[in-house]
């Protein structure tokens, strides 16, 4: 499938495609955004008219048949991805899916296996793979060498309980298991797994456990993991979201030292070796899903491998998260009988 030029389509012009991945559509080389979809038709089209798209619907079928849509980015919660994607696969256009691919590895397989079968490319908004900062953590680790050998992985992600998910009449998508697959561990700590993914390889087993503590929501609010990576490299993750403070590291110890680099926001990189404590700044771009946009319209014109961030590892990140979560959702549902 080889495109001279790709004509994108939006389904759901949430606040995601406001400033991080709307404009790239526009802005790189061989693209462009022609059609926009959203349910609340007026929301639609004033998107439309905000941000120079030519069409809007309230209709994501309507969409997707629309002639001059080449392709398309699904930019809903993760209770659509799966029914959405298996629409664009079905139409013979390549889909670009938001991150978490879907609420559970099952939704997940689904979407890979449709793709594969009718050699439609599937993408999905893993971005960080293509960030510069992360790039130069790649570096750092296997082309310098910093660090010497990597052995472990510790990742932690502290935040307080924020105000807009006090209210149980009007919760967040993100908290509502049946839209989100889980809690924010699902919307964060997704981004996180995957970057590890692409950094050391696939996590070949995975177990933890998970709570609900404060009871503000029904998702998960406390989660703890281990996990070995194919390599035989051991990890673990804490995930809290009624913290005190903001806290987010990732920490790779090797036996050469340690780097320490955060999966939100541009913060310094920081390596402690034999050489004494470097820090490297990289900031990130205006539009963080532009450097990833760039490889999907790159793969799309011809350049095979361009992307980085495709189905297989995506759902593989899918795989991890049941596996960590799968405890706490037997027992929910029991409890909901």
């Amino acid at each position: 499938m080889t495109m001279p030029a790709v004509r994108w389509g939006i389904i759901g012009c949430g606040d995601v495609t406001e400033v991080k991945s709307g404009p790239a559509f526009h802005r790189v080389d061989g693209s462009a955004l022609v059609a926009v979809m959203r349910r609340d038709g007026d929301k639609a089209r004033d998107y439309a008219q905000r941000h120079g798209v030519a069409k809007w619907y309230d209709d994501a079928a309507a969409l997707i048949a629309d002639k001059d849509v080449d392709a398309v980015y699904v930019a809903t919660p993760p209770s659509t991805h799966h029914s959405y994607a298996l629409m664009a696969i079905a139409a013979g256009k390549p889909v670009y899916v938001e991150k978490p691919m879907a609420r559970d590895h099952a939704e997940c397989r689904a979407i890979l296996d449709a793709g594969r079968d009718a050699g439609v490319p599937v993408f999905v908004a893993y971005y960080r793979r293509c960030l510069p900062r992360f790039r130069k953590v790649r570096e750092l680790l296997f082309e310098r060498r910093v660090i010497g050998m990597p052995r472990i992985v510790n990742v932690v992600l502290y935040e307080p309980h924020h105000p807009r998910y006090q209210n149980p009449s009007e919760l967040p998508w993100r908290v509502q298991p049946e839209l989100a697959g889980g809690g924010l561990f699902m919307d964060l700590g997704c981004h996180t797994l995957d970057i590890l993914d692409w950094l050391f390889g696939p996590i070949a087993s995975a177990s933890g456990h998970a709570s609900n503590q404060l009871g503000a929501y029904p998702a998960e609010d406390c989660v703890a993991m281990s996990y070995v990576f194919g390599n035989g490299m051991l990890g673990t993750g804490l995930w809290n979201f009624a913290a005190q403070r903001h806290e987010d590291r990732v920490e790779v110890i090797g036996d050469g030292g340690r780097i320490v680099f955060a999966t939100f926001g541009d913060g310094p990189i920081e390596v402690e070796n034999s050489e004494g404590v470097h820090e490297y700044a990289v900031a990130n771009p205006a539009h963080i899903q532009q450097p990833l946009i760039e490889t999907i319209v790159a793969e799309l014109r011809g350049q095979k491998g361009a992307c980085p961030s495709m189905a297989e590892s995506a759902a593989r990140t899918g795989w991890v998260m049941d596996q960590v979560l799968r405890d706490y959702r037997r027992q929910t549902a029991q409890a909901l009988g």
